[in-house]
């Protein structure tokens, strides 16, 4: 029997038609357009401002046009992953919701919780599904209402976020590209230095809790900074070298879009050109789960079948992680 190996087929996107930029930013916090360039790299970020829409709003979008580009029928949709932190309730997943709103029958769907690496989780599950072969078409979508949960008077984390989605389809091939490669990680004593206080089973809502501002982001930034650049950096290298990848046969590296100097340095790990990294964070900011896909939305049109590309992302948890891929399709206009 040939090896099955699980490749990336097309793509579909969608960011919100509203545009938070710095200056307004500047009028609700103590900071500047400069400021936030120089440490940040956020010119603007989308945000998802209409009463009553949450992140499966997005993420139909997303999948939609990527059930239209890839000319796929509802009916031969196997599975359904929706990896995000801001799920539209508890219970149920965002992914059942979109099952619904996409017109799934024969699909089972379920969200994946891995923070800002959650694509990265994602699409490796999703891969070792269709290398199992009893899936044929996986959609896997990175999706993020992060403007839920920021606090527009916290000058250190409100700069960063923004809302977004995207999505993938993953399908069978018996030729050599696709997902080829992954290494993903998890340190659990991140929990301190970036988490949410409250809204868990730990610290249910109450009265306290809201008047505590607990249910924002709490990140402490310098150390989250630190531990990004030498674990994005560090597994980057590690898969490159595994698979005998360096600065001449990589054609992208795709990295999350969390802080532009984290993404110089793991481009300079691995003597890779600026101009081979996608880069998309001073339109969006940080989407969390959304910004990987979002930047295979953006450049999509820029892929050649074959290229060997590394993703690479850090989240909560501590989460971090690589794969490589290589792209099965010359691309298209958005």
């Amino acid at each position: 029997m040939e090896k099955i190996n699980a490749v990336i087929t097309g793509v579909g996107g969608y960011v919100p038609d509203y545009i938070l930029t710095n200056e307004e930013i500047s009028r609700m916090v103590d900071t500047t357009d400069e400021w936030i360039m120089t440490r940040i790299g956020v010119k603007e970020r989308r945000i998802l401002n209409e009463e009553g829409l949450g992140t499966s709003y997005m993420a139909r979008k997303a999948a939609k046009q990527l059930m239209k580009k890839t000319n796929s029928n509802p009916d031969d949709i196997d599975a359904i992953i929706v990896a995000t932190t801001t799920p539209d309730y508890h219970f149920p997943s965002t992914a059942s919701i979109l099952c619904d709103k996409l017109g799934l029958k024969n699909a089972y769907a379920f969200d994946m919780q891995a923070a800002c690496c959650g694509f990265l989780y994602a699409l490796e599950t999703a891969a070792s599904m269709i290398c199992s072969g009893r899936h044929k078409k996986v959609i896997v979508v990175g999706a993020d209402k992060m403007s839920s949960m920021v606090d527009y008077s916290d000058r250190a984390t409100c700069p960063i976020f923004g809302d977004g989605a995207a999505a993938v389809m993953l399908e069978p091939t018996t030729e050599e590209y696709g997902v080829l490669d992954s290494i993903l990680r998890t340190d659990g004593k991140g929990l301190p230095f970036l988490h949410m206080k409250a809204g868990g089973s730990v610290c249910p809502p109450s009265y306290f809790s809201v008047d505590n501002r607990m249910h924002y982001i709490h990140q402490e930034g310098r150390t989250v900074f630190k531990y990004a650049v030498s674990n994005m950096s560090n597994v980057t290298a590690e898969i490159a070298e595994r698979n005998n990848l360096n600065k001449d046969n990589i054609n992208w590296i795709v990295p999350h879009q969390a802080n532009l100097r984290i993404i110089d340095a793991v481009a300079q790990r691995l003597e890779v050109p600026m101009e081979n990294v996608m880069i998309n964070i001073e339109k969006y900011g940080n989407t969390s789960a959304g910004t990987l896909p979002l930047c295979l939305w953006d450049f999509e049109s820029k892929l050649k079948k074959g290229d060997n590309m590394i993703f690479t992302a850090f989240g909560a948890g501590f989460t971090w992680g690589a794969v490589y891929v290589k792209w099965g399709y010359d691309g298209c206009e958005k």
